[in-house]
């Protein structure tokens, strides 16, 4: 059981992102209440979440984050992907680090698996409030 940060990228990433993205991954799975887990936090280059978002949703086009819960229950089993190059370019546009926008990203990711959703403005509220206070639980706040 635990949170495995899987880099598919072809590119070096930093020690430092991988264990803060697997430790926030499994604080939200805690403070969620899901004692029982195994995820998979996978990192992506364009073309492979474009393949993904094509192949599971119809969009062919790249996204920054997909979930794909397996089993959930007691016990969560599922995959979060995040596109590191779309995590760059968005990191620049917000105008905040890398490492805030992976985090972001991998919250967002984890809150999907664990069924939550922005397909309402009432529920993308109620997402957004839990990701910030997630984040500002590891000093990452907006």
């Amino acid at each position: 059981m635990g949170v495995h940060v899987i880099n598919q990228t072809g590119a070096k990433v930093d020690p430092r992102t991988r264990r803060l993205l697997r430790r926030l991954v499994k604080s939200v799975l805690d403070w969620e209440g899901v004692s029982s887990h195994q995820v998979s936090l996978a990192l992506v280059g364009k073309d492979r979440i474009q393949e993904l978002n094509q192949r599971f949703r119809g969009v062919d086009a790249p996204t920054d984050v997909l979930s794909f819960p397996l089993e959930r229950g007691a016990r969560l089993v599922g995959d979060v992907v995040i596109c590191v190059p779309q995590a760059i370019m968005q990191a620049r546009q917000f105008g905040h680090s890398l490492e805030r926008e992976m985090a972001y990203l991998a919250v967002h990711g984890t809150l999907h698996l664990l069924g939550y959703d922005h397909e309402t403005t009432k529920d993308r509220a109620a997402m957004r409030a839990r990701e910030e206070w997630f984040l500002a639980r590891f000093g990452l706040p907006r």
